[in-house]
C-alpha cells in the first residue's frame, strides 16, 4: 500500500519562505510522476509543481521563478520550497504520486494535506 505524508506547514508573512516534505512509502514505479496541489477555500484544487521521473519540472505559472520542487529519490521524498509567499498562495497544499506501468496510469496517490497560510 502507498502511503504519502506530508509536512513543512505553517503560518507565515508575506515575503517569507516555508519547505514543504512529502514522504513516500510503498511501490514507486520507475515510470512516476511526483507533484504538489493545493486548494484554497471555494476553489478547485489545482496543482502547483510535478516532477517527471526523469527530471524534467513543471510549474503552474503564478508560482514560477517562487517555488521549486525537487526529489531525493533515495529517501522517497519530494519537496516544495516557496519563497516569497504571496497571501493568494494559502491554501491546503496536498502532494501526490502517480505512477506508470507500460504506458498507463497505474496508481494515483495522494497525501493528507499541509496547511499553508500567508499573512499580509
Amino acid at each position: 500500500q502507498v502511503q504519502l505524508v506530508e509536512s513543512g506547514g505553517g503560518l507565515v508573512q508575506a515575503g517569507g519562505s516555508l519547505r514543504l516534505s512529502c514522504g513516500v512509502s510503498g511501490r514507486i514505479f520507475s515510470i512516476n510522476v511526483m507533484g504538489w496541489y493545493r486548494q484554497a477555500p471555494g476553489k478547485q484544487r489545482e496543482r502547483v509543481a510535478r516532477m517527471y521521473s526523469g527530471g524534467t519540472a513543471n510549474y503552474t505559472d503564478s508560482v514560477k521563478d517562487r517555488f521549486t520542487i525537487s526529489r531525493d529519490n533515495a529517501k522517497n521524498t519530494v519537496y516544495l520550497q516557496m519563497n516569497n509567499l504571496k497571501p493568494e498562495d494559502t491554501a491546503v497544499y496536498f502532494c501526490n504520486l502517480k505512477n506508470y506501468y507500460s504506458g498507463s496510469l497505474a496508481g494515483d496517490y495522494w497525501g493528507q494535506g499541509t496547511q499553508v497560510t500567508v499573512s499580509s
